[in-house]
């Protein structure tokens, strides 16, 4: 049972721990991608919940069969020579959502808890290099672990606010605000592309835990269970700005939740919001730094030398979070709306389209191969 549960539940659980920073732990990412369009924001959430399951399960799959469980490895079976792009667009992937996560902990941090802002971000950054250096088990444990509160922390936030202002969802979902002229179906479908896209870049931390895998049903419902999980933070916190929805001051805040839980709760529970906050700077360095540590130990073997070693693996991790903490001064609004729709086009052209092109006919010829008696073909 417990083998079952790693093989099916920790890729979506640590896949939603990285994702909670770029994703909804502002709710800027929301009010971008979905919540400013009223009503029209369900069918970016319905491409959001489509994208994340069919692309999830999709790299799972082709992970166990090429047996690429580091991202430098997969991406050179998906895209051949043209993978040190993706090393580029992933790196720079990374010091943006931390960037944006940093910018938003400081702040808050400061605002909330009366923690300097540099105080603030850079215990966690300590924290996140100390964590990286102590390997695979206590990673899987902490992001776990970690997971689970920060879930249960965002159902508490979005259940408070959407108790609070549910006469004015109903009104919202039924479109009685919309602008006239807003999106099309087939706009807003793309619009939830784009998020799905932007937030593959918590894909390659995954890759290290699908080594358990041996079946194509444990991938595929490992992508289900991913795109369910990463999908419900999006619908809740859509649902809680809609509360306010028209209302500029939440609509055009750099963190619509900290406004949200002012006007609807304050006291603790914007303490506590703070503290969760500070924590998803943590979740999100964790796994995807650990993802670029990965990569290069994998790079280390093939070469015949050693692979990091922990105290070099935290000094790493402390080197991009430092370079994140001095990009983070460009603001929230800025990198959520810039930076995070220029990446999701690179992840969707890089990633997502040979995945499920050349991806699947790799995934289609392996069982072919092994219906008919042979080795499966890498």
């Amino acid at each position: 049972m417990k083998r079952t549960l790693q093989q099916v539940l920790l890729p979506a659980i640590i896949f939603q721990s990285v994702l909670i920073g770029g994703a909804y732990a502002t709710g800027r990412e929301i009010v971008e991608y979905g919540a400013q369009f009223g009503r029209g924001g369900l069918w970016s959430l319905v491409a959001i919940g489509a994208g994340f399951s069919v692309i999830t399960a999709a790299c799972y799959e082709f992970a166990r069969v090429t047996r690429a469980f580091d991202y430098r490895s997969l991406v050179r079976e998906l895209i051949g020579p043209l993978w040190p792009l993706f090393d580029v667009l992933y790196v720079t992937m990374v010091v943006v959502v931390i960037a944006v996560v940093s910018a938003a902990s400081g702040a808050i941090g400061e605002q909330v808890l009366g923690l300097p802002h540099a105080v603030g971000v850079g215990l966690i950054m300590v924290l996140v290099a100390l964590i990286n250096a102590s390997g695979r088990r206590v990673i899987e444990h902490f992001k776990s672990i970690g997971s689970v509160v920060l879930y249960a922390g965002y159902l508490l936030f979005a259940g408070s606010v959407i108790r609070a202002t549910s006469a004015n969802i109903g009104p919202a979902l039924a479109g009685t605000h919309d602008p006239v002229d807003g999106p099309g179906i087939a706009a807003l479908l793309g619009i939830g592309l784009l998020y799905a896209g932007y937030n593959l870049a918590g894909l390659p931390s995954t890759l290290f835990v699908l080594d358990r895998q041996t079946a194509r049903w444990q991938a595929v419902t490992a992508g289900i269970l991913t795109g369910v999980l990463s999908t419900v933070p999006f619908l809740l916190t859509y649902l809680a700005v809609l509360g306010f929805y028209p209302d500029p001051e939440v609509l055009g805040a750099e963190v619509p939740w900290l406004v949200m839980l002012e006007r609807t709760n304050g006291g603790w529970l914007v303490a506590l919001y703070a503290i969760v906050v500070l924590w998803t700077l943590v979740e999100t360095s964790v796994g995807m730094i650990h993802a670029i540590t990965d990569r290069i130990s994998a790079n280390l073997r093939e070469a015949g030398r050693e692979p990091l070693s922990g105290r070099q693996a935290g000094a790493l991790t402390f080197a991009v979070l430092l370079l994140a903490a001095l990009l983070s001064r460009f603001g929230i609004i800025a990198l959520v709306a810039q930076g995070y729709t220029l990446m999701a086009y690179g992840f969707l052209a890089l990633f997502a389209l040979p995945l499920l092109t050349y991806g699947l006919w790799r995934i289609h010829r392996s069982s072919a191969a092994a219906g008919a008696g042979q080795q499966p073909v890498p």
